[in-house]
Parts: C-alpha cells; sequence; structure tokens
C-alpha cells in the first residue's frame, strides 16, 4: 500500500509539473501574441516572407547608413584627387595614390596633431575618471548627510546650456585663483575643464547604487576602511561602467573643437579637431581626406575593443546576478 501511494504521488506530482509548464508555454504565447505580428500570423507564407524581406532590407539601410560613410571616406584617402573631383564613385579608375596617407602623416604634420589629440584625450579621461568615480563613490556609498542636496545641485548643473558657462570658464582659466598663472596654451586648460561632467557623475553613482551592499558590509566588518573598500571592492565590480565612461570621455575629447580652439592658441599643440579645419583651403583634396581618415582611426579602435563593455555597462545592472 505504500508503494502504491507513494507512486500515486509521484504521477500526481508529474500531472502538477506538466500542467505547470503548459500554463508557462500559453502565458509565454499570450505575451508574444502581444506583437504587432501574432504567432498565428507568422504561420501565414505571406506573412513570413514579407515580415523576413523588409527586416533584410532594413538591415541593409542599417549597415550601409553605418559603414557607407566610413568606407567612402576610406576609398577617398587612397584615390587621387582627380579622381575625386571627376568621378567620385568610379572604383580606383586610375589606380590607388597610397602616397595621400604619407603626405597627410609627414607634409602636412598630422602626425604632430595626432598625438596632440592622443594626448589631450588621456588626459581629459584620467581627469574625469577620478571625478566621476570618487563623487559617485561619495554620493552612493559613503552617503554624507548632505548627499541629496549635492546630488541635486549636480543634477541641476546639467540644465544650464554649455554656451552660457564659456565666458566664465574662460576667465578662470586666464586668471586661475591660487595658481597666480595663465593657463592658456596649456593641456591643463583642456583637463580640468573635462573633469566637470555631471552626465559621468550621476551615471557612476547609478551603477553604484545597485552594488550589493552586503558586499561592503561584509568588506567592513573585515576591517576595510572607505579608501580601500573603493579601490579593492568597488572599482573592480564596476569595469562595465569605467568602460562606458572611458568612451564617452574619450570620444567626447576627440571630437571637441570650441574649447581647444579658445584655449589652445598655439598651432604646435593644438588637435585635429581644430588643425583639420584650418588646413583644409591649403591641402591637396586627396591629401586632407587621407587627414581625415587617419583622425577617425582611434575613435573607432576603440568602439571596436570596448563595445562589448559598453553593451553590457550600458544597462547599469548590478554587479552580482540572481
Amino acid at each position: 500500500m505504500a508503494v502504491l501511494a507513494e507512486k500515486a504521488l509521484l504521477t500526481r506530482r508529474e500531472g502538477d509539473a506538466a500542467r505547470e509548464r503548459k500554463n508557462r508555454r500559453r502565458a509565454l504565447d499570450a505575451v508574444a501574441d502581444r506583437g504587432a505580428v501574432s504567432t498565428a500570423d507568422w504561420r501565414r507564407p505571406s506573412v513570413r516572407f514579407g515580415m523576413g524581406g523588409t527586416h533584410v532590407l532594413l538591415l541593409v539601410l542599417l549597415v550601409v547608413a553605418g559603414l557607407g560613410p566610413m568606407l567612402l571616406l576610406a576609398k577617398f584617402a587612397v584615390t587621387p584627387t582627380q579622381d575625386i573631383l571627376r568621378t567620385p564613385m568610379a572604383i580606383f579608375p586610375n589606380g590607388i595614390a597610397w602616397d595621400n596617407l604619407d603626405k597627410a602623416w609627414n607634409e602636412v604634420q598630422v602626425s604632430k596633431y595626432f598625438f596632440n589629440t592622443i594626448w589631450l584625450a588621456l588626459g581629459s579621461w584620467a581627469v574625469q575618471m577620478v571625478v566621476a568615480t570618487t563623487a559617485g563613490y561619495a554620493l552612493s556609498v559613503l552617503r554624507p548627510r548632505y548627499g541629496k542636496a549635492i546630488q541635486a545641485a549636480v543634477l541641476s548643473t546639467m540644465f544650464i546650456p554649455a554656451v552660457v558657462l564659456l565666458v566664465p570658464l574662460y576667465l578662470t582659466i586666464l586668471n586661475p585663483p591660487l595658481l597666480g598663472t595663465s593657463l592658456i596654451n596649456s593641456f591643463w586648460a583642456v583637463w580640468l575643464p573635462a573633469g566637470a561632467s555631471a552626465f559621468n557623475v550621476l551615471l557612476v553613482q547609478r551603477f553604484f547604487d545597485n552594488l550589493p551592499r552586503e558586499v561592503f558590509e561584509a568588506a567592513r566588518v573585515d576591517g576595510a576602511g572607505p579608501y580601500r573598500l573603493f579601490w579593492s571592492i568597488v572599482l573592480p565590480m564596476s569595469k562595465p561602467i569605467l568602460g562606458v565612461v572611458s568612451v564617452f570621455a574619450i570620444i567626447a575629447s576627440w571630437k571637441d573643437f570650441l574649447w581647444p580652439l579658445l584655449v589652445l592658441k598655439d598651432p604646435l599643440i593644438q588637435p585635429l579637431s581644430v588643425r583639420l579645419p584650418a588646413i583644409a583651403a591649403t591641402t591637396d583634396k586627396g591629401v586632407f581626406l587621407a587627414a581625415l581618415a587617419i583622425s577617425t582611426i582611434i575613435p573607432v579602435l576603440l568602439f571596436l575593443v570596448f563595445q562589448r563593455t559598453f553593451l553590457q555597462g550600458a544597462g547599469l545592472g548590478g554587479a552580482v546576478k540572481g
């Protein structure tokens, strides 16, 4: 009798599990049917082929819109000037002009401006990372008494147009307090203002808010102080958001034009974003397009290298799953 009762109980449990799986399948089908095209419609050949063709067309248009300009610029970079002007869409009718790249790098001195841009981007990245991580850590983990007021003040700065701040910021760089010397024609004039990014601070704080507090409490019980907690616990758990902020910081610095134009008067220390428009009128068209192609290498490589980290951090998810 005990054996029969156990078999009956097992059979009942299997039946309950089967019914639960069936109910889940129905719920998933109901969710799927909430879309523009239901599951029943997808079974119809006309709908299936029509929607499939539309998806392929949209994918092709997206690829052309995203990669088309970069591929066209790469082609123009090694195309003779006469071919660019006469038959721009022809595929190398008179051969490939590899010397465009050499002239752009050496004669136009793109190499000098290229390394100036890298140096400016690295400095801006370092300053932004220090400010964003420390400020986000203070607001999210340390949580001072007036943290909410500070957070509101930081958020309010995002509503101020950047053009309104140009004059006071320029006057501050021209005569900075405590230093007693102007920062004009100094890389610090670009690096220091780059750190004042409320967007990065709030972005990092939002990520830190999702980190598990149990880990912090365990570290404090083990004797970790605020600095050790920040360096050994918080930063290693925040690699996705650090990658996102890094990509934002470097690309923003790479394409910045107005502020470097105002504070870097010496052409020898100006970045590509400032020098390329200045030499456009006096440079051969093919050589100039080669210089433009060289200037796009770093942003493209940066995104290709960090795209996985960027996509992981874009969701601002927590550090521990489950």
